[in-house]
């Protein structure tokens, strides 16, 4: 999943999502996404609190990245608020 950087034997909990095209009863095509940035803050390779200095300028204090709060919230809707990384939305 993240080529060129070495086992941490840590667990991480990603969500993944597939779109799958069928033609003729047959696979044609499939995408996958899943999110780097949850894994990358779960292995500690990412902390969401280094904020590019032009962004601290606008305002932004925190990188809007969780670790694997974001696959809980997909197999429990209530685990985790909705849009608490956005602060506009509040």
């Amino acid at each position: 999943m993240l080529p060129g950087v070495p086992p941490t034997d840590k667990p991480v909990q990603v969500s993944v999502v597939s779109i799958v095209t069928i033609r003729g009863g047959n696979l044609y095509h499939e995408q996958l996404y899943w999110d780097q940035a949850s894994a990358l803050v779960q292995i500690g390779l990412l902390d969401p609190t280094l904020v590019p200095s032009d962004m601290k300028r606008k305002g932004l204090q925190r990188l809007p990245i969780v670790g694997r709060e974001a696959a809980e919230k997909v197999l429990d809707g209530e685990s985790q608020p909705s849009n608490a990384l956005l602060s506009a939305w509040r």
